[in-house]
């Protein structure tokens, strides 16, 4: 019988988070990478599969006040305010919450309260209070993985829903080929789901599944649009993208996208408070 099998129990899964983290393409959990992605947000109204199905394991009640922690550009507050109570949603970035208030404004959504904030902060004094419902929708990029739980579990009366990535999530690792750089996506789910283990925790879990087909005004409009997933481009990287890019992108109708669909696995974790 071998025994060097590790026992998983054993494993400090949040130092294991923090390493993966740190390795993660590019880093994401800084401010002005978000500004920065805000205009790009501005055009992608959030992928109507991936919402929808969220919603359905969601299932919101009329009565819930809910706290979006990471809410981004609004992709999923905004249709979910429709049928709750309230929205907080919260963000560090303030180019995406500017973002939720003009798409508040322009759908006539009134029951959406932003706030400015971070994992790292003291939510209290911040101001972010108890709600019935917390919700962190791939929004998971804070330096402590264990604190967060926790704090997500402390503030919600009544549940709490995690969305995270399955494997490369939603990074193309062919591009990553194209560039001859190595593809690390950071900690998937699995992660997320051996932390709420040892903090006993039995979270529900299931998977959405989103078939995107990327579409382009141009060729320089892909290579600007896919940039986000690497950081800083070296020069020589710069033309590898431009080259991977010229001889798979396809024109069709008017538009260009690459020939194939992006499959994005995303992995959702919930629980109710007793």
């Amino acid at each position: 019988m071998r025994n060097d099998v590790t026992d998983i129990r054993l494993i400090d899964w949040n130092r294991a988070w923090q390493a993966r983290s740190l390795r993660r393409s590019p880093q994401k959990g800084n401010t002005d990478f978000w500004d920065g992605r805000a205009p790009s947000f501005a055009n992608d109204r959030g992928r109507a599969s991936y919402v929808d199905r969220l919603l359905s394991i969601m299932n919101p009640q009329r009565e819930w006040t809910v706290r979006d922690m990471g809410c981004g550009g609004g992709s999923v507050a905004i249709p979910l305010a429709r049928s709750v109570s309230s929205v907080t949603a919260v963000d560090a970035s303030g180019g995406m919450l500017e973002l939720v208030r003009s798409r508040c404004k322009e759908e006539g959504i009134r029951n959406i309260t932003t706030l400015r904030g971070r994992w790292e902060d003291d939510w209290e004094e911040v101001g972010i209070g108890t709600h019935d419902v917390a919700l962190a929708s791939r929004s998971m990029v804070a330096e402590d993985l264990r604190a967060s739980v926790l704090k997500l579990d402390r503030i919600a009366r009544k549940g709490v829903y995690i969305v995270t990535m399955v494997g490369d999530g939603p990074f193309d690792r062919r591009l990553f080929d194209a560039i001859g750089r190595p593809l690390n996506a950071g900690p998937d789910y699995i992660y997320n789901y051996n932390m709420l283990y040892q903090l006993g925790i039995l979270a529900n879990v299931a998977f959405i599944e989103e078939s995107r087909t990327r579409v382009y005004e141009s060729p320089e409009a892909a290579c600007a649009s896919v940039q986000w997933m690497f950081g800083e481009l070296k020069p020589v990287e710069e033309e590898r993208l431009r080259a991977y890019v010229r001889e798979h992108l396809v024109l069709r109708g008017g538009s260009w996208s690459f020939p194939y669909p992006m499959v994005i696995r995303w992995a959702v974790m919930w629980w109710e408070k007793t």
